[in-house]
């Protein structure tokens, strides 16, 4: 260990220590009663973590709508991180991502069926749509984990495999939100980002350190990336590995695209935002400048879906770019282990959603 890593801990670690507490405190105020916790009368589906960064989230969520949203009517319910709206916001058709924040105006593009609201008080979010006309029949809490204020059916606890959270500690000096210990509140587990060709060694190897109760499920996911697709009017192509590329990316955990653009191309160069950025025009000239860089005659720029739908609405985009600019979708993959995989995932969501007969309103 460095000298400066020495300091670093031994400034860090009381911090730590403190923060631990804090949050221990505040769970403990959930479990016995003195904060409030609000059960509603249907089905409610919490998706979240307890580390920081990205973990695979809205790929998740997006996977419960598509399953879901031919039975029932769904209504998703985020807080809009970094949108530039406050309180309950319903979204529709003139919604922007700053109305709503990137990741749910994704999800509303990708099913404009739904109903999706964002609010930083979703017990308030829930009421309101539950008054509203059209009733929804199961609520998807997104990035909701902690969000203990509404007592949820079903927690969904996304792990990434990259940042395994009993490896880690809490912050300043780690990663993690809460101690490890909140898993337990889990019914289901989620290990994201996996390897493609993960063994199932590595498999045993996770399930046994993760130590979950028999009571919760646990499945591992990859994340399978689709054809490139125009941002603006880029013309599609069968190819690109003639090509250099620039990996554009506003996400927290860039490295799995980056490889996945690399395996695209001859020759690639990455340029990375912090998560959730909103582009500005002296960005715009960096991108445009670092995309001139690129050797050879052929030259795309790759970027991730969450900063497309940035980058369709904000209008600063320079126009000399938009026929090189191209998304690159994302969508998870069940690894099937232990007699786990996609199927008994939908069915035990499903299972779980039916219990009550008084939640089915089948279409």
């Amino acid at each position: 260990m460095t000298t400066k890593s020495l300091i670093r801990d031994i400034f860090l670690t009381p911090l730590s220590w403190l923060y631990g507490a804090v949050m221990s405190v505040r769970n403990l105020m959930f479990d016995i009663g003195l904060l409030p916790s609000k059960k509603f009368g249907v089905p409610v589906i919490v998706v979240g973590n307890i580390s920081v960064g990205g973990t695979g989230k809205t790929p998740l969520t997006e996977h419960l709508i598509s399953v879901l949203s031919d039975k029932f009517k769904i209504a998703v319910v985020s807080r809009g991180y970094k949108r530039k709206t406050s309180g309950f916001v319903l979204s529709s058709s003139v919604s922007t991502p700053s109305d709503i924040g990137d990741e749910p105006y994704q999800m509303k593009r990708k099913f404009p069926n739904i109903t999706l609201a964002v609010d930083e008080k979703r017990v308030r979010a829930i009421k309101k749509l539950l008054a509203s006309e059209n009733k929804p029949d199961i609520f998807l809490l997104d990035d909701a984990y902690q969000h203990r204020y509404v007592t949820p059916d079903i927690s969904i606890l996304l792990v990434d495999f990259n940042n395994l959270i009993y490896k880690d500690e809490l912050l300043p000096k780690g990663r993690l939100r809460e101690k490890v210990s909140a898993k337990n509140r889990a019914d289901i587990v989620v290990v994201t980002k996996c390897p493609a060709d993960i063994s199932p060694m590595d498999l045993r190897v996770v399930t046994a350190d993760l130590k979950l109760f028999s009571y919760q499920s646990l499945y591992f996911t990859t994340m399978v990336y689709d054809e490139p697709k125009a941002v603006f009017s880029a013309p599609l192509k069968d190819s690109y590995a003639d090509c250099s590329a620039l990996a554009l990316s506003g996400i927290a955990q860039p490295l799995t695209f980056e490889q996945h653009v690399a395996s695209l191309s001859s020759n690639m160069k990455e340029m990375r935002f912090r998560d959730h950025h909103n582009f500005t025009d002296e960005d715009y000239s960096r991108i445009k400048e670092a995309y001139n860089s690129l050797e050879g005659s052929k030259k795309v720029i790759f970027v991730t879906e969450k900063d497309a739908v940035r980058m369709m609405n904000d209008n600063l985009f320079p126009d000399e770019l938009k026929s090189a600019v191209y998304y690159i979708p994302m969508k998870v993959r069940f690894i099937s282990y232990l007699k786990k995989d996609e199927q008994t995932f939908n069915s035990q969501i499903i299972s779980y959603v039916t219990k009550n007969r008084s939640y089915m309103r089948l279409s």
